[in-house]
């Protein structure tokens, strides 16, 4: 295999790995070669991108390495993700991530016992989005999907960990004379 070759497949493996990245063990093993052959590769690769008029970039964290956008570029990612073309939330997509940040790990179906209608188009957005991800299956017949947030919930509303989300209110007495209780209030923990 050429070292072209060899730099494309480790470009590829950096892709797919994402946001979670991919260790120089991982990378001996999958491209089968020496940890110092890797290791060479890698910074070829990291050298290449630096030194050129690219979008992108190879960095380090915490002992795995990631394919980045520059950091120069950030201004123009702002403006996609702001753009009119790239919408909000709907009202029923916000209540269902309400939801699930505050009760995750949790099912479709327990979602929609509390909003009391489907959450299939919902779940779609969130997940499309990458605020929310399947976490596990639950136990017992049928083992649903569980969902929870993700770093990208996490960063969107600016929290370092989902303890940060404030404290749910207990609705007032008047609010619940009038059927117009919290959307939280009474859940089972």
């Amino acid at each position: 295999m050429s070292k072209n070759q060899t730099q494309g497949i480790l470009e590829a493996l950096l892709f797919a790995a994402g946001d979670e990245g991919i260790s120089i063990q991982q990378i001996t093993n999958v491209i089968e070669t020496t940890e110092l052959e890797a290791t060479n590769i890698l910074e070829n690769l990291k050298e290449q991108y630096s030194n050129a008029d690219r979008g992108l970039t190879i960095i380090e964290v915490g002992g795995v390495f990631q394919l980045v956008t520059k950091k120069e570029h950030s201004i123009y990612l702002k403006r996609l993700v702001e753009s009119p073309g790239n919408g909000g939330l709907s009202q029923a997509s916000l209540e269902t991530l309400a939801i699930i940040a505050y009760k995750q790990p949790i099912t479709r179906t327990e979602i929609e016992d509390i909003r009391g209608v489907k959450t299939d188009r919902a779940l779609q957005t969130l997940m499309a989005k990458a605020l929310i991800k399947e976490v596990g299956r639950a136990e017992g017949t049928g083992r649903a999907r569980l969902y929870g947030t993700t770093k990208e919930f996490l960063d969107c509303f600016g929290l370092k960990t989902i303890e940060e989300l404030p404290p749910l209110e207990e609705p007032n007495e008047d609010a619940l004379e009038q059927g117009e209780a919290d959307l939280f209030f009474g859940l089972p923990n």
